[in-house]
Parts: structure tokens; sequence; C-alpha cells
């Protein structure tokens, strides 16, 4: 009795073992449907043997500046584990957003490099780039206060003497897949699809105002009437209304200057205003120049749906501002400077008589210098 009861006890046992046993092979072939295991050799050694330069070189940043941005963003972008498959952590999520807009590489390289799911891949870069938009750019991109706008001013008159500055504008083309639907609208000039960045930028090439995602057939003087800027004639804080400078695309107003058309009776004077002017204004063709060398993906042909591309710009933008006030060095060359287009301005311009006498005045300051 005693050594069938022995017996009935070995039995239940094993019994229970297999049970177990069974349970963590379903439990194993369930995981397999929902996960691959990928390897992440490359990570682990991004993070533990490249030195600050390699960092630089492509996240853009030093290592201690991304850290910096992981932090910030981690409330957004904090996921948890479940049942059947572990969370991405945040640093992993950050520099795949990144080196996927650095280099614009395909998403099953870089699936491969950071050992996640390709589809892992293309949802992670819009959770961020979501998240930079944000959380960031409240705080990276906006318009100067009353002190900080004095600093802009003279810091316009300290570096190229140009007096009453609050900044340069310029618009740039992103190029975009043909959408679906109104694709004539954004066929630009230059025989591609684009949207155009309208950018505002102060004196340290940072960007304080930003309008994305006019149709690239859109002239830049149109995108310029079309933006929040066109209706704001004076500065908060600041007793004399401030210019910002333009080149020959935009329309003259008292609170925007643009070269004097040169050919036939253009004078001395003038032409001297028009090289300050230019010099000044060259400030925003950097910053483009730096923005598309440390941002590839604004080089390529951003193949993302047309309603998510403005996100990705601006994105770009304010990680730009990001690198720049946090006075990462810039490593690449940059990036050739748009042409500039000589073209009739559009919308209402004001007092044309007020704006002439406004541009005259400067005209005839520098003459004195």
């Amino acid at each position: 009795m005693i050594f069938s009861h022995h017996c009935y006890v070995q039995q239940a046992q094993l019994l229970l073992l297999f049970q177990h046993e069974a349970r963590i092979r379903r439990e194993n072939a369930i995981r397999s449907v929902w996960t691959y295991q990928r390897p992440g050799n490359w990570w682990q050694y991004v993070n533990h043997s490249w030195t600050d330069l390699e960092w630089r070189a492509n996240f853009r940043m030093g290592r201690s500046t991304f850290n910096k941005l992981c932090d910030i963003l981690r409330p957004w972008l904090t996921r948890h584990n479940t049942k059947y498959r572990r969370a991405v952590p945040v640093e992993l999520r950050v520099g795949i957003c990144i080196w996927r807009l650095a280099t614009h590489l395909k998403y099953r390289s870089i699936s491969h490099l950071f050992g996640v799911g390709l589809s892992t891949c293309c949802l992670i870069k819009h959770e961020v780039v979501t998240a930079i938009n944000k959380i960031l750019k409240p705080k990276y991109i906006r318009h100067p206060t009353a002190a900080e706008m004095r600093v802009i001013v003279q810091g316009f008159r300290d570096k190229w003497h140009f007096p009453q500055v609050a900044g340069a504008i310029d618009g740039t083309h992103i190029n975009i897949r043909a959408p679906s639907e109104n694709s004539a609208s954004y066929y630009n000039r230059k025989g591609d699809y684009s949207i155009t960045l309208q950018a505002v930028v102060d004196h340290r090439m940072r960007l304080w105002d930003i309008n994305v995602g006019r149709a690239g057939k859109i002239h830049d003087a149109r995108v310029f009437a079309l933006s929040s800027l066109y209706e704001r004639e004076t500065f908060e804080g600041v007793e004399v209304p401030l210019a910002l400078l333009g080149d020959s695309a935009y329309p003259l107003l008292p609170w925007l200057m643009k070269p004097y058309p040169e050919g036939a009776g253009v004078t001395t004077d003038q032409i001297s205003f028009n090289f300050r002017l230019s010099q000044s204004r060259m400030v925003v063709e950097r910053a483009f120049g730096r923005l598309k060398g440390r941002w590839r993906c604004l080089l390529k042909v951003c193949d993302d749906h047309i309603t998510f591309v403005s996100q990705i710009v601006s994105a770009c933008c304010v990680l730009h501002n990001f690198l720049e006030i946090h006075e990462e060095d810039y490593l690449d060359g940059d990036t050739e400077a748009e042409e500039e287009v000589e073209a009739a301005a559009e919308g209402r311009g004001g007092d044309p008589q007020q704006q002439s006498d406004i541009r005259d005045a400067l005209c005839k300051y520098f003459s004195t210098l």
C-alpha cells in the first residue's frame, strides 16, 4: 500500500513536470509568433566603445547631449514590458530616429543595425518625431522675448554693422514623393515635387520662426504672405519697428528689407547697400546649410506620407536649435546655398513711399560709414 502510494506521488510529480514544460513550450511558441530575436551587438558596441567624436560624426551630437535629449523625451517615449515582448529602451528609440534623420538609411538596414523589427523602426521614428515636436518645439523654436530681441539686434549690428535687424528670412524646398492627390501643386520650378520651409534666423543661425508644409509650387513671397509673420509689423517690447532681411523674392515692407533691383540706373550707394544686406542675410543660408548637412533626410526625397513630412522637417529644425544652443560642433561641410531668384513680390505691401524711405535712409546711413 505504501509502495503504491509512493508510485502515485512520483507519477503526479512527473505529470506536473510535463505540464510545466509543455506550458513553457507553448509560451515560447506564442512569443516566437510576436517577436524575432535579433542581435543588439552593434548598439552595445556604440555605447561602450565610441568616442565623443564618433558620436558627433554619426549622431550629430556628443554622448552627453544625446543623454540630455533622451532625458527630456523619456516621459513621452517610455514603454513597459508586456507578456510577449520587452519594451525598446528610450535611448535605443532616440538612437533609431536620429540615425534615420541623419543618414536617411533604409529602414531595413536600420533594423539590422539596431536589432529591432522593420515595422518597429518605422513606428519608433514616428513616435520620436512626434515627441520632439510636442515637447521640444515650444521651448526651442519661439519668438524672442524683448531682452532676447535686443541681443539679436546687437548681434547683427556687431557682426555686419546692419542696424535694427530682427532676423534674416528665406525659404528652402524639401523634396517629396509626388502625392496621390493634387500633385501638380507640389511640382516646383526645378522640376521636383516638394514642400517649402520658411524660416527666420538670428545672428547665431538659430531659427526663431518656421512655417512648414506649403506646396512647392507656391512662390516664396506667397508663402510669406500666408504665414503669421506677415501680420507682425512691430515686435513686442521694442519701441521702434525692427526689420527682417530678405532676398529679392520678398516684398519691400517697412519691417522687411530687400535689395535694390540691380541694373541700369543703380547707384554706387545702392550697390553698397545690397552688398551689406547680402552679407547680413547670408546667415540664413548658412543655417539651412547646417540644417540639411546635419539631417541628410532633408537632402533626399522624403518617402514618408505627405501628412507627416512637415512633422519630420519641423523636428529637424527643433534638433538644429537644440544642437546650436548646446554648442555642438558642426563637423560636415556646408551644403550649397540655394540660388536666389529675382521675382515679382506678391501680396499687399502697405505704403510704397514709406518702404522706400526706410530703405533709402539705411542706404544713406551705410554710405557714411
